[in-house]
């Protein structure tokens, strides 16, 4: 989806809200885009995404130019990311909610991070993939998010937070939602005997969700 840039800064207000509100992140800690037909909206550098103004928004064109409205994200590139390798990103949101962010912390096997304990996050993003630790605003961290966004639209940055890409700003969001509340889960039931989803299963929601490599969407 390629939104119109007045509709484009107001859903962007809507849902910067909305996740603050519900507090799924605090201060200047989050950034969120969506596709323009010429271009990107971005939150601007150190804004919280709960008092955004729609007429100071970060426009920039599809090479990502600063074109108006107060200076963007550093973070833009890890966006860029994703909508260079997922045809089909409209939207970008990176929180820094704390239990996925907590858990992007933890020492254990990258395959270990989600275990299959319910149905809903492979449902929404398939396998969230887990990339090494870089500085915000480095370009290693956005080439490291680049080399695995083509795979999954969910990424979890070591150290640091989540980021995930959706048709819209309501899939995005729903799925960011979705893949904190599956962190919290996982956390809660650290060091328990637990039931897992079998790998039939697991295979069969993702192939039933179309969770494939993106490219050429």
């Amino acid at each position: 989806m390629m939104y119109s840039e007045t509709e484009g800064r107001q859903e962007l207000v809507r849902v910067g809200r909305s996740l603050f509100e519900r507090g799924l992140t605090r201060g200047a800690s989050a950034n969120i885009s969506v596709r323009l037909e010429s271009g990107f909206l971005i939150t601007p550098t150190n804004s919280c995404i709960g008092f955004l103004e729609a007429d100071k928004l970060s426009l920039l064109d599809y090479r990502g130019e600063w074109v108006s409205g107060e200076r963007p994200s550093k973070e833009f590139i890890l966006h860029r990311a994703f909508y260079d390798q997922r045809s089909d990103a409209g939207a970008v949101i990176h929180l820094h909610s704390p239990y996925s962010t907590a858990l992007s912390c933890l020492d254990v096997p990258d395959e270990h991070l989600f275990p299959p304990l319910t149905p809903y996050l492979l449902i929404r993003l398939g396998q969230v993939k887990r990339v090494p630790y870089f500085a915000p605003g480095d370009e290693r961290l956005a080439a490291a998010v680049a080399r695995v966004a083509g795979q999954t639209a969910g990424v979890l940055m070591a150290n640091h937070g989540p980021i995930v890409a959706g048709t819209d700003l309501n899939s995005a969001m729903y799925a960011i939602e979705e893949l904190e509340e599956s962190a919290r889960i996982t956390l809660l039931l650290n060091n328990q005997p637990v039931n897992l989803i079998p790998e039939s299963e697991v295979e069969a929601l993702r192939i039933r969700y179309g969770h494939q490599p993106a490219h050429g969407v």
